[in-house]
C-alpha cells in the first residue's frame, strides 16, 4: 500500500512541474504575441496616413482629374 502512495505522489509532482513549465512557455508566447500585435497596429496607422496623403495628391493631380472627373467622384462618395 505504501508503494502506491509513493508512486502517485511522485507522478503528481512530475505532472505539476510539467504543467508549470508549459504554463511558463504559454505566458511567454502570449507576451510576444501582444508585443507583435502592438507593433502591427502602429504600422497600420502609419500606412493609413500614407494612403490618405497619397489619395489627396492623386485627387489634386491633373491627369487623375482628366480620367476621373470630380462629378463621378462625388457620386461614388454618395453611394458609400
Amino acid at each position: 500500500m505504501d508503494i502506491f502512495f509513493f508512486i502517485s505522489s511522485v507522478s503528481t509532482v512530475v505532472l505539476a512541474v510539467l504543467a508549470s513549465i508549459l504554463l511558463f512557455y504559454l505566458i511567454k508566447a502570449g507576451k510576444n504575441l501582444y508585443i507583435l500585435s502592438e507593433a502591427l497596429k502602429g504600422g497600420f496607422k502609419e500606412s493609413e496616413e500614407f494612403i490618405a496623403e497619397l489619395r489627396e495628391r492623386l485627387e489634386d493631380n491633373m491627369v487623375f482629374r482628366l480620367f476621373f472627373p470630380p462629378a463621378r467622384r462625388k457620386k461614388n462618395k454618395d453611394k458609400k
